[in-house]
């Protein structure tokens, strides 16, 4: 399901991928957001972030980690219903790589439009929230100086996240175009795949 949904996405958005301005910011979404890759460790860091954070980092950057937070598991709930469904044989794909079609079919089997909403709304809103941090130098050498005290709490992947977060928005310089695509086309796919259509077709 990752796989499929990390391809998608890379087609979705190679435009903004080939563009010199967007291209850091759609592979930072790709890999830190989106990504197919096992976020184990930073999950379970963020089962027990909160009294580190509060004594580690400014109370914005906590509630931008919560929005994270909220993402990663509305995006691991969604995901692991359409698998579970698979498993079952409900999207009709057997064994066979993911396509389109049965995407669109396990997408409407699990249905919850309004948690697929909350996704893109938090996917967008961390996004902004880490626009509006590249604003602040004095962030930026704060996070430099959090390395040290964010290792030794267990808070690494989490601080790397941050890290690349701001650098990557930083050099975009300014997200709004970006991020507005974003919403737009992740609504028009949840419309279309609501209203029966299928997914798009991506290399297996």
């Amino acid at each position: 399901m990752k796989r499929y949904q990390h391809a998608r996405f890379g087609q979705t958005y190679a435009d903004l991928m080939a563009e010199q301005r967007y291209a850091r910011a759609a592979e930072f979404f790709l890999s830190d957001l989106y990504g197919p890759a096992d976020f184990t460790d930073r999950d379970a860091q963020f089962a027990r972030i909160v009294p580190a954070l509060v004594r580690l980092f400014p109370s914005h950057i906590v509630a931008t980690v919560a929005e994270l937070s909220s993402l990663h598991a509305v995006s691991e709930r969604l995901d692991s219903a359409m698998a579970r469904l698979r498993l079952a044989g409900a999207g009709g794909g057997g064994g066979a790589a993911l396509g389109g079609t049965e995407y669109g079919k396990l997408w409407r089997a699990v249905g919850d439009a309004s948690s697929r909403e909350q996704q893109i709304a938090l996917m967008v809103s961390v996004g902004r929230a880490l626009d509006g941090y590249t604003r602040s130098m004095l962030l930026r050498q704060s996070l430099r100086l959090m390395r040290g005290p964010a290792t030794a709490a267990g808070l690494a992947a989490l601080q790397g996240f941050l890290e690349r977060g701001f650098d990557t928005f930083r050099d975009m310089r300014g997200a709004d175009h970006f991020l507005a695509t974003i919403a737009s086309r992740e609504r028009s796919l949840a419309a279309h795949l609501f209203a029966g259509g299928s997914g798009p077709e991506v290399p297996a």
